[in-house]
């Protein structure tokens, strides 16, 4: 069975907003109601048109269970439009695109939401499981005596809180924060520090030049929260970033001699993002005008300690299969996770050990670094968990179009120790101009 050609007609996602040590305005149902209103509301076709909602989302508060569904609902989707959740780690949004892809492909929908988002500054305090045993006890307890007995046993130090973000990012198999395996990377590699902060500067000044010029703006769905205000732009990026300003920082997960800080690790935020998938009956019925199409996924396992190089496993089987080299990408977006992340799988391609261990072939050759990451990435921008995955994938198209060229791939690391990424294809209309 010959699989079905699956286009992307559109996409939109809120700003990036960066977490500032109290819950944000919005949760992360919010920011996807509101970038998905705003790409729903350009459609000729009404959210009942809709096959079905797929959101991905690592952290969902726990009154937005099945948070795909509630968002299917607020956007007045209609009780009969099927809507769920997916969770990859990093990769939840870019796996809600993987299962659209799979069911449009094989015809069991013409029309789907998809994409992810996260409120990472919602992410909760949590008791201990000294507290928790305690208050469990009380709750058991039958008698006021028993109850003045556990009193007594009752620690001040039961209530200092565990960080559910924080619990959340530290892999439960290897017990390393994600932090850490970026310090294995610089380890492995040989990175240095310089090298570090001066791709994150590279990554905040592509960022400000790209919103100079509008790269964001077709793809940017501003936010409006209860009081009015609005929120246009990602709020991370920072326009003086320099070397001399990095350096200052102190290594947050290996002190004092390490390398990863605050300022070349991506920034914790909330944000989301959605696009529209279709088949071509689909793009024919509404006369619908593509940005691109997804031609290949793939998906990829390696060790957990070494998470960062899940891009380099899950696109070199991608490329391979469709016959392709580096130099056939006109543009890359690799998810900058860390700045020692992205550098570490430029260097394992062009590895010639670690590429005959891994895949059995030689080196790969060095990415051309003009073309990676055009307009900045997470250092900048920020990395909502769940929305990070569906952004670059429809920031690729965007960015390709907008240099009048063909070729992409998005691919990200996944805490737990895996890949994904996906091949895509800009599609231009004669009456689009394309900007050089």
């Amino acid at each position: 069975m010959s699989l079905k050609t699956v286009y992307v007609v559109d996409g939109t996602r809120t700003p990036f907003l960066k977490v500032k040590g109290a819950p944000g305005p919005f949760s992360a149902a919010d920011l996807a109601v509101q970038a998905g209103r705003e790409l729903l509301l350009r459609q000729p076709f009404a959210p009942s048109d809709l096959d079905e909602v797929i959101i991905g989302c690592a952290a969902p508060s726990p009154d937005e269970v099945n948070i795909g569904r509630v968002i299917a609902l607020r956007l007045g989707c209609g009780n009969q439009v099927p809507a769920w959740t997916v969770m990859r780690n990093c990769a939840s949004g870019m796996q809600a695109l993987d299962s659209a892809l799979a069911n449009i492909q094989r015809g069991k929908a013409d029309l789907v939401l998809a994409g992810g988002t996260d409120a990472l500054s919602h992410a909760p305090l949590l008791f201990s499981d000294a507290m928790t045993l305690w208050f469990s006890r009380w709750m058991g307890a039958k008698t006021l005596t028993q109850r003045l007995g556990l009193i007594k046993q009752f620690k001040p130090a039961y209530l200092k809180p565990v960080i559910g973000l924080l619990k959340g990012l530290t892999d439960p198999v290897v017990g390393l924060s994600m932090g850490q395996t970026a310090e294995n990377l610089v380890y492995e590699f040989g990175l240095t520090r310089e090298q570090l902060d001066s791709y994150s500067v590279r990554s905040h000044l592509r960022a400000v030049e790209a919103r100079q010029r509008g790269a964001f703006s077709a793809e940017m769905a501003p936010l409006v929260d209860k009081s009015g205000q609005y929120y246009t732009e990602d709020d991370g990026v920072r326009a003086d970033s320099s070397l001399e300003r990095l350096a200052r920082l102190k290594p947050v997960f290996d002190r004092p001699g390490g390398s990863i800080t605050a300022g070349n690790s991506s920034q914790v935020t909330d944000g989301a993002a959605v696009l529209l998938l279709a088949s071509e009956e689909a793009v024919q019925r509404w006369q619908l005008t593509p940005l691109g199409k997804i031609v290949d996924s793939e998906w990829a396992g390696l060790d957990p300690s070494v998470m960062g190089l899940g891009p380099v496993h899950a696109s070199t089987p991608l490329l391979q299969r469709q016959r392709l080299s580096l130099e056939d990408i006109d543009l890359w977006e690799i998810n900058e996770a860390f700045a020692a992340q992205v550098l570490a799988c430029l260097a394992a391609w062009n590895d010639e050990q670690y590429c005959q261990k891994h895949f059995g072939i030689s080196a790969m050759g060095k990415l051309d670094e003009q073309r990676l990451n055009v307009d900045g990435g997470a250092i900048a921008l920020g990395h909502p968990v769940g929305a990070s995955g569906a952004r670059i994938v429809l920031h690729l198209l965007q960015a390709l179009r907008q240099r009048g060229l063909q070729r992409g791939v998005a691919t990200i690391c996944i805490g737990g120790g895996q890949g994904g990424a996906m091949l895509v294809e800009a599609l231009y209309d004669t009456d689009q101009e394309i900007t050089p």
